[in-house]
């Protein structure tokens, strides 16, 4: 017998990541330098790890409540007001989870039924398609253009509005185009979601991390807040990737929704983890925040104008840590053009596909890196396109 045949229709439509699949083959690769993965390269400030450690001594390590600690969902509220000016969320608004993508995750199961669509930017973030699919709802492209920063526009998302559309996601600052919306961004489109009573998702994951100009968290528009879910996440502005901690805000049944599933299957983040968490939310993390985005807008201009100047067209991004390279001079397809730089001179990128269909021409390259190793790649990167005539 197949065993294939045990699989779901749904499953079968989830294809394996390419983001995943060239860091498998980096990690297969010696001597590879990888900027693939979007994770700091600084560790976890050591008060945040010393207060899980702490508490670990003190035995802490009992079952929290689903909805996550008391002291960390109050903890959450007052940062969002002290840093972005959100205000006048409850407790019962707030749902601590095992990293952002289990946010993303029970939205999408509490939401959607056969048939609704939710519109996903395109290029967006891998793991967003998935979750419509595993739901049986169908996902509909947003196609974002450099052309327009990247930017959600008026036109382009009633272009994808039917009858159908249920839910939004939204994720600015982008990954993988490192793009923003403004705050005079979002005022134009928030008419269209309004008008339509369209459930908004946005991922701010990486709303700490901007270098221009501030970013603007939808949670500061009170007109939507009774269609606006926010999710965030402790793993980009305080190096805590590994840590899988991440939290929404959003209406009471929601929340409530959210945590029947939550419950049943992951129960919540550990418990000492919740405790760091409690410490790097406190405005005592405020200097390590401002310390990671100073150094990541360094590297973020020295890769920009580097892959400038060796012939790769690259968009300054105002946020993230990531540069979306239009590498369509090299007269290879996103794919080819990574796959061919991993095994030729040993750099690891990610093909603009893995994020969309409207990634062709692009690879996105993480500046969450050393100076040394950006320098370094750049310059293995000038070799290839030397070697392939750019």
């Amino acid at each position: 017998m197949n065993s294939e045949e045990f699989l779901s229709d749904r499953v079968k439509e989830v294809a394996n990541s390419l983001l995943w699949e060239f860091f498998d083959l980096a990690r297969r690769t010696p001597d590879v330098i990888s900027l693939s993965v979007g994770e700091p390269d600084f560790q976890t400030p050591w008060h945040i790890s010393e207060e899980c450690i702490y508490n670990i001594k003190k035995g802490r390590t009992y079952y929290a409540p689903t909805r996550g600690l008391h002291q960390l969902r109050e903890g959450i509220l007052n940062y969002y007001g002290r840093r972005f000016g959100v205000w006048d969320y409850e407790c019962s608004n707030c749902l601590v989870t095992v990293g952002a993508s289990e946010s993303i995750d029970l939205i999408a199961r509490a939401v959607l039924n056969p048939g609704d669509e939710c519109i996903i930017i395109d290029p967006g973030y891998v793991a967003y398609e998935p979750a419509v699919i595993l739901n049986g709802a169908k996902p509909i492209y947003l196609q974002v253009k450099e052309s327009e920063g990247f930017k959600v526009t008026p036109e382009n998302l009633l272009s994808c509005i039917s009858d159908r559309t249920k839910m939004i996601i939204l994720n600015y600052p982008s990954n993988p185009t490192g793009g923003i919306m403004t705050r005079e961004d979002y005022e134009k489109i928030i008419p269209v979601l309004k008008e339509h009573h369209i459930l908004i998702v946005a991922d701010e994951i990486y709303l700490e991390l901007t270098y221009d100009q501030k970013a603007v968290s939808m949670g500061c528009f009170k007109e939507i807040r009774d269609q606006l879910v926010l999710v965030n996440g402790f793993s980009k502005a305080y190096s805590m990737t590994g840590w899988r901690l991440g939290y929404m805000l959003a209406p009471t049944a929601i929340i409530t929704a959210c945590n029947n599933i939550h419950q049943y299957s992951t129960m919540g983040p550990m418990t000492p983890a919740q405790f760091a968490a409690i410490e790097a939310i406190s405005s005592r993390s405020d200097k390590d925040i401002q310390k990671h985005c100073e150094s990541f807008k360094i590297r973020r201009n020295f890769l920009t104008a580097q892959l400038n100047k060796i012939g790769l067209h690259t968009p300054m991004p105002e946020g993230a840590f990531y540069v979306f390279a239009n590498i369509t001079s090299s007269g290879l397809k996103s794919y080819e053009f990574c796959a061919k730089l991993l095994e030729e001179q040993k750099v690891c990128i990610i093909p603009g596909t893995a994020f969309g269909p409207s990634g062709e021409g692009y690879a996105r390259i993480s500046y969450a890196y050393s100076l040394d190793q950006l320098k370094l790649a750049v310059e293995r990167i000038g070799i290839f396109l030397q070697v392939h005539h750019v």
